[in-house]
């Protein structure tokens, strides 16, 4: 899961990359209102690989899941505020 959300990260902030480029170095000596279009297309595409990369998969295991040791589960439990400590 993660090697696939890392994929996905590094496609988009590519693409941003390649407009961003492509917009300042060539698009703009034939069009700068279409310079400035890729441009802004850029500028929105890292927050959505942002998301994309933290998302979280239907098999990830997230901080506050049980682990299965039972020692473990019981001193996050007492930490998070879950239970009280015993005597």
């Amino acid at each position: 899961m993660y090697a696939r959300r890392r994929r996905a990260y590094f496609a988009l902030m590519g693409t941003c990359l390649a407009l961003f480029v492509s917009a300042c170095a060539l698009v703009r000596l034939w069009s700068v209102e279409v310079a400035a279009g890729m441009v802004f297309a850029a500028m929105l595409l890292p927050p959505l690989a942002a998301w994309t990369a933290n998302r979280r998969g239907p098999d990830d295991r997230w901080w506050d899941d049980p682990t299965g040791d039972r020692q473990s589960d019981e001193w996050w439990d007492e930490l998070d505020g879950k239970r009280k400590p015993g005597p």
